[in-house]
């Protein structure tokens, strides 16, 4: 919710066509990836990976907490939180997390105890 609320919210000022994409698809090693795209401002061009930096903000009343709290939510999950520019405008949020059957299969690994003899 967070990274569509965050979307929508950097195309407030755009005077252009404003447009919010989400899609999902599966990727390599059982995984999910839900990708969230934008066409607002875009990521800041210096250092664009701060924005994941807890109390970093490009918003006049943020708090630079959804970001942050968003990442780790996605990584106690085993899944992963980036972003990347988009070639025209704007921005796209992509996270992945194991699907349902890859979940099942590594927590019945992590059930496994070997007897000891």
């Amino acid at each position: 919710m967070n990274l569509m609320l965050n979307g929508i919210d950097a195309m407030k000022d755009v005077c252009t066509a404003r447009e919010l994409t989400i899609r999902s698809q599966r990727v390599k090693d059982g995984q999910v990836m839900i990708s969230v795209s934008d066409t607002g401002i875009g990521l800041p061009l210096q250092q664009p990976e701060q924005i994941f930096s807890a109390f970093f903000t490009t918003k006049a009343h943020g708090t630079g907490m959804g970001l942050p709290i968003s990442r780790s939510i996605i990584e106690s999950h085993g899944g992963r939180l980036w972003a990347t520019s988009n070639s025209e405008r704007g921005a796209s949020f992509h996270f992945s997390l194991p699907s349902e059957a890859e979940s099942r299969r590594t927590a019945a690994q992590d059930d496994v105890h070997p007897l000891s003899a």
